[in-house]
């Protein structure tokens, strides 16, 4: 794995031309759906493309800190959580989709409990108010006729989570790729009893701050074209991506292709599709229940929350 990216760090030394580059620090996890950008950095397109950019691991529930201290610039996150940024005082613009999840982010319960009713008064480990794991717990829960304060939740983020709850641990965990797959791998500690595939609702997009965007707008034309070409990449060749991907994760190819199964990335096409409807119906949606479970105080100018002319 060290020499994948020791080769494709060569690569992005042999693509950075010789101009100035634009400098981005951008906030991400380890989430499978995020692996473009990675992919984008050690292959040299960020690079090709006049981009300096910096990926730092930071957990979903202190991302928006980053970005409000100014260490990082732009994030990948899932889009109910830019409302709960805008929401909170941290201006931040959504510029292009990601990705959606087919099944890679999942409710894990021990195997004697045989609906998500059934996990009433039990203990559940989940990230925090106001991130995706948390906020898909609530997503299951209401549309099954619960609620968060029907449960206990513990805060874990989604790799401790899985691996307390194969441990043992907990009655539920919220978890997603790919973490997830090491609970598919432990039959006899638990099952997944819902995923995305059940309740379509999580899918991420890339944003950044409203002054980053105004002032270097040939650097956010670039980031979203680096991401394209990231995705073409994959589609050209799956198995060098793959390896690339999967080494950030600590994961061999075949591994991070195997998580790679329960999402889709959006391409170009997809961006448009999204943003001509469905973006602004789930943002009211997501709103909607983030209010009522107190994760906002109140409901924030949805239709400044994208920008999605770049994608066009």
């Amino acid at each position: 794995m060290k020499a994948i990216l020791a080769a494709a760090a060569g690569i992005a030394l042999l693509a950075s031309p010789a101009s100035a580059q634009t400098k981005v620090a951008i906030g991400i996890s380890g989430w499978t759906g995020f692996a473009p950008l990675t992919l984008a950095k050690e292959a040299g397109i960020f690079a090709k493309n006049g981009l300096d950019v910096t990926i730092k691991k930071i957990p979903q529930a202190s991302r928006h800190l980053a970005i409000a201290s100014g260490d990082i610039q732009c994030a990948a996150t899932t889009v109910e959580t830019w409302i709960v940024w805008n929401a909170s005082g941290i201006p931040t613009t959504q510029l292009f989709q990601l990705d959606k999840s087919y099944g890679a982010d999942g409710m894990a319960v021990r195997n004697d409990v045989k609906s998500i009713k059934d996990i009433k008064g039990k203990t559940v480990a989940a990230s925090a108010p106001g991130t995706a794991p948390y906020f898909t717990l609530a997503w299951f829960l209401k549309k099954n006729g619960l609620s968060v304060k029907d449960v206990t939740v513990v805060n874990m983020e989604p790799g401790p989570a899985a691996q307390a709850f194969i441990a043992g641990q907990n009655d539920v965990a919220m978890t997603y790729e790919p973490y997830l797959s090491a609970v598919r791998g432990a039959p006899d500690k638990g099952k997944i009893i819902a995923t995305t595939l059940d309740y379509p609702m999580v899918m991420d997009t890339f944003g950044c701050t409203p002054k980053f965007i105004a002032d270097n707008e040939a650097a956010v034309k670039a980031l979203t074209k680096s991401y394209f070409e990231a995705l073409d990449m994959i589609k050209k060749d799956e198995k060098k991506a793959y390896e690339i991907m999967g080494a950030d994760v600590k994961q061999s190819g075949e591994q991070f292709g195997n998580s790679a199964k329960y999402l889709r990335w959006q391409d170009q096409e997809a961006n448009k599709k999204f943003f001509a409807g469905e973006h602004a119906a789930f943002s009211k949606e997501a709103a909607d229940l983030l209010l009522e479970i107190g994760v906002i105080k109140q409901i924030p100018d949805l239709s400044k929350l994208a920008d999605p002319r770049f994608v066009q």
